[in-house]
């Protein structure tokens, strides 16, 4: 008896440890998946928040500017034409457009904003930090294509064929090949001062190349050092950035023009169809109006509710049926209220559409059941002897509620009321059915202004094909999820601090 009575504790105590160990395994995968998912999110965000500039000396010329109005000025002009100076090389039409694709349209607007500040600066040179495109800024990221560089070993001898296009490449050493002598294969980019060559095969012991930057003379002897080549692991047909481009922006970041900074821009501008100028204030001012508006109308409504369901309303089947609706309401999926909205808010009632009154009205709605079910969780957990002794020392109803029982369960109510909070900043669909999924580039200067949230705003920029717009999707997500954090940080803390144990 003794024996079966072992063998039952021990199997008892086996299956208490599998028990443990198969929570603790969940608990183990469900973070390795939430850090392999935070890591690729930051990994692919991080690059949003730098730009790269290149230092241009410009020169402020007059006839562009009209003192009356500085902030009017051709700067875009003024910056493109000190650009084309630094590659005098380049004089053809489509080499000139390619080049001046390398900047940003908003390339002048360094210049502009030092103009107005200092208009003493117009007719006299000044160094700018012009602002690169996206394509040119993702490329010197590493993120289009992986770039490997070697210098020159060998003399390497060019020569223009003759009846034909095309470029011979050879070494000066006899009974070798120019292949071993130069160390070149198809598909490489020979770089020297003056022009940029492509390997295009071999021939009779001979490297056959084709132009990319031609050389004004037809025949070349660099000397070891002069020269080096270029391996892209992407070709040129696969990317945005072409050899060319590719070879001006290597020159400009040998000479040490090349900048990095913190893109302050991403949280100063508001969206544009340039990845580089698009930025996530105007989504973030939309975002704080929308939920503005849903909180100083939720959050009374739902306190008030609460406390007259727990506190105040008879127990018969009308509040019970009440109390049931308001579960269900709080289990229906977000995107009836957008719906509920576009036919109350928008077509009934005529307010703006996409403007954050209406989207507040919505999330008030999707919220507010969330903050009754919470708040009278919190005045359920203050104990009845606080009420019945405010009533013993002759307190109202009324003056034992307010006075007594809602202050105590304020905490609760708080940490409810962030957690719903929480999740109106971060929801989509409704917001989508109201319209507030268009293009707005201005930043909403009040609750009737046309703007977008912050989640919309990840929607959209993650259905744009260029791949600048992928880090700025993630990035948005990372602030997205820092404001979600601390959301819930701030519940948390007020939980441990006014917890009270009864």
């Amino acid at each position: 008896m003794t024996e079966v009575r072992d063998e039952l504790v021990k199997k008892r105590y086996a299956s208490e440890r599998r028990f443990r160990f198969y929570g603790a395994a969940a608990l183990a995968l469900t973070a390795l998946f939430l850090a392999i998912l935070l890591v690729d999110i930051v990994a692919r965000g991080l690059p949003a928040f730098t730009e790269k500039t290149v230092a241009l000396d410009v020169k402020v010329d007059p006839a562009e500017i009209d003192p009356a109005q500085l902030a009017g000025g051709n700067y875009d002009k003024l910056v493109k034409d000190a650009f084309r100076a630094e590659f005098p090389q380049v004089t053809g039409r489509a080499e000139r457009k390619a080049l001046g694709a390398l900047l940003s349209t908003g390339g002048g607007d360094a210049l502009r904003q030092m103009v107005v500040a200092d208009p003493a600066l117009i007719g006299k040179t000044v160094s700018v930090p012009v602002l690169l495109g996206a394509d040119a800024g993702i490329y010197l990221q590493g993120m289009l294509t992986d770039l490997t560089t070697v210098a020159g070993k060998a003399t390497l001898n060019i020569a223009r064929l003759e009846g034909e296009e095309g470029y011979v490449l050879s070494g000066d050493t006899s009974g070798e090949s120019a292949e071993q002598q130069l160390g070149l294969t198809a598909g490489q980019v020979v770089r020297f001062k003056g022009g940029a060559l492509r390997v295009t095969g071999m021939q009779n012991g001979y490297v056959r190349a084709e132009a990319i930057l031609p050389p004004e003379l037809p025949v070349i002897t660099l000397p070891a050092g002069q020269w080096d080549s270029l391996t892209f692991s992407v070709p040129e047909s696969n990317r945005r950035i072409s050899d060319a481009q590719a070879v001006w922006l290597e020159d400009l970041k040998s000479e040490g023009r090349i900048q990095t900074s913190f893109a302050w821009r991403f949280f100063e501008s508001g969206d544009s169809r340039e990845p580089e100028l698009a930025g996530i204030r105007g989504a973030l001012v939309g975002s704080l109006l929308t939920v503005a508006v849903a909180l100083a109308l939720a959050l009374p409504l739902g306190i008030a509710a609460a406390v007259y369901l727990e506190e105040f309303a008879p127990k018969n089947k009308l509040t019970d049926l009440i109390e049931v609706n308001i579960n269900n309401l709080a289990a229906v999926p977000s995107i009836i209220f957008g719906l509920l909205g576009l036919a109350v808010f928008l077509n009934f009632f005529g307010l703006p559409r996409s403007a954050p009154v209406v989207g507040g009205l919505v999330l008030a709605l999707l919220v507010l059941p969330t903050i009754i079910i919470a708040s009278r969780a919190a005045l359920k957990a203050v104990p009845p002897s606080i009420t019945e002794a405010a009533l013993g020392v002759g307190a109202s109803k009324q003056q034992a509620v307010f006075q007594h029982v809602l202050p105590l369960a304020l905490p609760g109510i708080m940490t409810g009321t962030i957690l719903g909070l929480a999740r109106a900043f971060g929801e989509t669909a409704p917001l989508l059915m109201i319209g507030m999924i268009a293009f707005i580039a201005d930043i909403p200067q009040g609750f009737t202004s046309a703007a977008t949230v912050l989640p919309v705003q990840v929607f959209l920029w993650s259905d744009l094909p260029e791949i600048a717009f992928k880090s700025k999707t993630a990035a948005a997500i990372m602030v997205l999820l820092v404001v979600l954090f601390a959301l819930n940080a701030v519940a948390i803390y007020l939980r441990k601090r006014f917890d009270r144990r009864w």
